[in-house]
């Protein structure tokens, strides 16, 4: 469709919306046209900026139905133009919380019935608005609920749902969790020789050959071809799910370890010398004399200080420790000094910034506290790994908030020279890149494996095409180094495809560059489900089934029985890949 033209008033019902110009839109757009055969229509606000020319060539290709509206504005003319009205979805994908939650109210008025999935990165104002929303569904449908077939609102953050993701990537080696139903699901790679345990429910992907899992490994393989012997990546149930423990937010170097925050380490090692030296002096004079220990330590500690009466009457051992004492003394002024000085530092900069600790070793570094820098630096602090952030922009939304965790924070560009330094990249585990320039992701992980050839890499990519290619001359280049690149609207676009198909997409997991996604899904309808065995409904490469649960019961049954035959009423949870869920989405939709 030509830019400004207008989609006929007698436009057909089913029609799914996407108002945005921007990598998400574009990722969303592409999934459901391509995966699940929906008719897509995109408003965006130009054709020639952003995202526009890869939009303009999703509706240029023949293959694919997608309609492409430019419209400065989203008003309500403009969305009863693109046929709101007969949607069944619609999904507002600006980084502008205020614009998408104005159009979404719009649209509620112009269609109670459709399905609304609303980016807000504002996790607070979102479920308010959710509510909102929901209940004007139900006020402008009489007798209908807002959970009733049709009328929906979700509200998604890019940020937070592709957070698990990169955290994941990021920290290999520890269990990637993700949370079902109040249960714990925990990804592991298994040793090859290693028998299944009884907690292991599904196994998500096998190497294609020794070593770390790469690009060309194998997902959800048949469970009948597994060797016994071999390395695999499984899914692990475990125990109920509890609240992510967060640490009490203080002031670093306030408690704790007082002196080890306070006080640089030559200074401790100054202070316990001189300490040892009136020791010294102290038994020194307890033997000249005779006197006391308690008596002769208290004389040595007025001679350091300079107010003791000189030994005038007492013997030359007295007057020569008295003299030694009064030069030790000299060196105590300064030494006090430097200890008030230090102390009035730390104590300055623990209510601003604070700076990677002498010695830090193992940690995580964060480049770039955006929004996605943002909820990653939960996730990982949730997680209790430590961190190191970096950011050019000290007024960065991130930086607040490292700072209210204690996490130390370089402020900086990370591609000069002495800023990965400065945040210890040497003796660091893991980079991750969040910046919104691929430019200067790629020069970051280049210029951090210069100075740490093994440090593990995750970069944001927005441009997939060089994600491989980064991808490929990175792994090639530094074989025992673990590289990963990632898109946010790549992890982020099937819970916004799922929503607005009236599904769920219950978490993802990152299995080398790909991603599995974990999905309810409804029996009911689905030729590929209902009336098979559970272990005819095992496609390899596509799906696997996790849960049942039976009809109106809430509680799934995990890791059924292969023989059990699922009803009409089953609900599942489903480990998948991307084409596996739009194809089983797609076949129960057929049947609709």
């Amino acid at each position: 469709m030509l830019p400004g033209q207008q989609i006929p008033p007698g436009t057909p019902t089913g029609h799914m919306v996407i108002c945005g110009g921007d990598a998400l839109a574009h990722r969303l757009a592409l999934e459901l046209a391509r995966l699940y055969g929906q008719r897509v229509t995109v408003v965006l606000p130009s054709l020639r900026q952003g995202h526009g020319p890869q939009i303009a060539a999703l509706a240029a290709d023949g293959r694919l139905a997608v309609t492409v509206v430019e419209a400065a504005d989203l008003n309500h003319a403009t969305l009863a133009a693109v046929g709101i009205r007969n949607a069944v979805a619609l999904a507002l994908t600006s980084e502008d919380d205020q614009a998408n939650i104005h159009a979404g109210l719009r649209a509620r008025r112009i269609n109670p019935g459709l399905r609304l999935v609303i980016r807000v990165y504002n996790r607070r104002l979102g479920r308010r608005v959710e509510q909102l929303l929901d209940r004007a569904a139900d006020v402008r449908r009489p007798g209908l609920s807002p959970a009733a077939p049709g009328a929906s609102t979700t509200i998604l953050s890019p940020s937070s749902t592709a957070a698990p993701a990169l955290v994941a990537a990021a920290l290999s080696g520890r269990s990637h969790v993700v949370h079902v139903d109040g249960r714990l699901l925990r990804v592991a790679e298994v040793e090859p020789g290693r028998q299944p345990g009884e907690s292991e429910i599904a196994t998500l992907a096998l190497p294609a050959g020794p070593g770390r899992l790469e690009v060309s490994d194998e997902l959800l393989p048949d469970p009948d071809s597994i060797a016994p012997e071999a390395g695999r990546v499984v899914l692990e149930l475990l125990g109920q799910a509890r609240q992510p423990h967060r640490r009490p937010i203080r002031l670093p170097g306030v408690s704790g370890v007082p002196l080890a925050a306070l006080f640089s380490s030559r200074l401790r090692w100054a202070l316990a010398g001189l300490a040892g030296l009136v020791a010294l002096l102290a038994g020194l004079t307890s033997a000249l004399t005779g006197q006391s220990p308690l008596h002769a330590a208290w004389l040595a500690v007025l001679d350091v200080l300079g107010i003791a009466d000189p030994a005038t009457d007492d013997g030359p051992g007295r007057k020569l420790l008295q003299i030694l004492a009064a030069v030790s003394g000299m060196l105590l002024m300064p030494l006090l000094i430097a200890l008030a000085l230090e102390a009035l530092g730390t104590f300055r900069t623990a209510s601003g910034l604070r700076r990677p600790p002498r010695g830090l070793s193992g940690h995580v570094i964060v480049v770039g506290l955006g929004r996605v820098g943002s909820r990653v630096l939960d996730r990982l602090w949730e997680l209790d790994v430590p961190i190191v952030c970096v950011d050019s922009d000290p007024t960065a939304r991130g930086v607040a908030r490292a700072r209210a965790y204690g996490i130390p924070v370089v402020i900086g560009d990370a591609t000069q020279d002495g800023v990965l330094e400065a945040a210890k990249i040497g003796r660091s585990t893991a980079l991750i890149t969040l910046t919104s320039n691929d430019n200067t992701n790629v020069e970051t992980v280049l210029y951090a494996r210069e100075c740490n050839p093994e440090v593990r890499v995750v970069l944001r990519l927005f441009d997939d095409d060089l994600a491989g290619d980064i991808y490929r001359a990175l792994r090639d280049s530094y074989p025992q180094a673990e590289t990963r690149s990632r898109s946010v609207s790549f992890l982020a676009a099937p819970s916004f495809a799922s929503a607005m198909m009236g599904r769920e997409v219950l978490g993802a997991i990152a299995v080398g560059r790909r991603v599995l996604l974990v999905a309810a899904v409804e029996v009911a309808g689905n030729p590929d489900l209902a009336g098979r065995t559970v272990a005819e409904t095992h496609r390899p490469g596509l799906w696997r089934v996790l849960a049942v649960a039976l009809g109106d019961q809430g509680e799934p049954r995990w890791n059924p029985p292969p023989d059990q035959v699922l009803a009409e009423g089953d609900r599942l949870v489903v480990v998948a890949t991307r084409a596996g869920l739009g194809q089983l989405l797609s076949s129960e939709d057929a049947q609709d």
